[in-house]
């Protein structure tokens, strides 16, 4: 089913791994006087005060109610869906759009058009399972995976396959500097764990090119570690990845990957790799540390102002694997530095861009924050803090009261676009070159998180999902610089 909103017709639950929502974590510090008021001088992105009082000429101007109750945007922005769970069927069997969307990205598709590779975070009980394929199946007991959405130029729907299948939560990912996806499952559980077959916990690179995938995008890659994974960002020049974890008990870690002597970046290089002898250990594989003026940083919640900047070091995971010991674990408090919920990751700018989606005292935070956006460079082997979200205390009010920052993309138009995973209404966020936020779309459907926005190789559209019940959208209109 294919629907058009145009914005000039109209007049304007999550729960985390461990149980507690944000929003109980919310009360819990309001109840402790723990309300934040962070002041610092604004840096490339946003400050707090950014955001409680946005500029006016930030974006687009404000949002208008959508008629058909699912997506507000800016006047003359409109939207197409694109793909339904368990309403649109697939092309290559008929079988219902799988739930559950989450990480996506575009690349050139058939007939000038577009393809988007799209995660399913399938964990266990959603209605509609990426169905299993030959060739495509890594574990047959999985239900997560990826299919690839063909789109016209238009932004209209031409079919929809299975690309990847028999894999597990299926959370973000990266795209690859040469023309691949890479889709991390976010769990640690192992073969025998809800009737799974085979360990879980991996890295699966994706092609658009759906006929390349049979054979070669279930094959797990190992030697990027075994953990919650949640996104990747890889840097065009040297091909070191760079990967976040979203776990809890302890807060997890930022790893890097850097690839063998003679790695050449290509589609399949890093498969021949995992199916090398000594594959599953190939290359060396490290977790992150921050320091300050030779301190240790052991946690970036720390971090209260915009422009904080740590110098960084990396120690080696002794089993990445995760045999016995899950990977966050092994390595001594003080060499490594943790983040409560590191979420999204995009390359640009020379470096990644690295979001924390929210921190509370009682998880181990040093201070509370609903979100930070992180820049880290690895020609001066730095991090600095961008954007840092307030705690929130009126999610049900909508406004700039932004929280829970999760998938981030790097606009082409200045700036960046943020996936809203908060709590109360739920937005498609940009903060702009001067670090002015605004609201680039709201939720008008429910209060389901937004997942993977990302825009077309020609810049005509953003392309974002509403993870339940499962929607995956087209939003295109009269584009400008968002460069500040």
């Amino acid at each position: 089913m294919t629907s058009l909103h145009d914005s000039h017709h109209a007049g304007t639950n999550h729960t985390d791994t461990d149980g507690l929502s944000r929003r109980s974590l919310l009360r819990a510090s309001a109840l402790a006087g723990l309300g934040i008021g962070l002041s610092g001088t604004v840096g490339t992105l946003a400050s707090p005060e950014a955001f409680a009082d946005p500029s006016p000429a930030a974006g687009y101007g404000p949002v208008v109610a959508d008629p058909r109750k699912l997506l507000a945007l800016p006047r003359g922005f409109r939207y197409t869906v694109v793909a339904e769970a368990g309403v649109t069927r697939l092309t290559d069997g008929g079988e219902p759009t799988p739930s559950d969307t989450d990480g996506t990205a575009c690349f050139p598709g058939p007939r000038n058009g577009y393809t988007l590779v799209n995660n399913h975070e399938i964990g266990g009980d959603e209605p509609h399972r990426v169905p299993n394929r030959p060739g495509l199946t890594y574990d047959p007991a999985g239900g997560g995976g990826t299919t690839n959405v063909d789109v016209g130029r238009d932004g209209t729907r031409i079919g929809e396959y299975v690309s990847v299948a028999g894999t597990h939560n299926n959370c973000a990912g990266g795209v690859t500097p040469w023309g691949t996806w890479l889709s991390c499952e976010e769990t640690e559980a192992k073969a025998g764990t809800s009737g799974l077959t085979k360990d879980h916990g991996f890295v699966f690179e994706v092609s658009p090119r759906g006929a390349e995938n049979p054979g070669n995008s279930p094959v797990p890659l190992k030697m990027l570690g075994r953990f919650s994974h949640e996104a990747v960002a890889v840097d065009p020049r040297n091909h070191t990845i760079y990967l976040t974890e979203d776990a809890a008990g302890p807060n997890g870690l930022l790893y890097r990957w850097i690839p063998p002597k003679g790695f050449h970046g290509a589609t399949w290089a890093l498969k021949a790799i995992a199916e090398a002898p000594g594959g599953s250990t190939a290359g060396t594989f490290q977790a992150m540390r921050a320091t300050c003026d030779g301190r240790h940083v052991r946690d970036l919640s720390e971090a209260t102002k915009v422009g904080t900047t740590y110098r960084v070091e990396w120690s080696d995971v002794p089993d990445r694997l995760a045999a016995s010991v899950s990977t966050r674990k092994q390595l001594p408090e003080d060499r490594i530095t943790r983040s409560r919920k590191f979420e999204g990751a995009w390359w640009g700018d020379g470096g990644a861009y690295i979001v924390a989606s929210y921190a509370r005292l009682d998880d181990g935070s040093v201070h509370p924050h609903d979100g930070q956006i992180w820049f880290y460079d690895p020609a001066k082997q730095t991090i600095t803090l961008k954007v840092i979200f307030p705690v929130n205390t009126t999610p049900d009010q909508d406004g700039s009261n932004y929280d829970g920052p999760d998938n981030i993309t790097v606009s082409p138009y200045g700036g960046v676009v943020v996936a809203e995973d908060g709590e109360g209404v739920q937005h498609l966020l940009g903060v702009d070159g001067a670090g002015r936020p605004y609201t680039m779309a709201r939720n008008d459907l429910n209060g389901s998180e937004f997942t993977g926005p990302n825009f077309s190789p020609d810049r005509a559209f953003l392309f974002a999902g509403i993870q339940s019940p499962g929607h995956v959208l087209a939003i295109t209109g009269p584009w400008r610089s968002t460069r500040g």
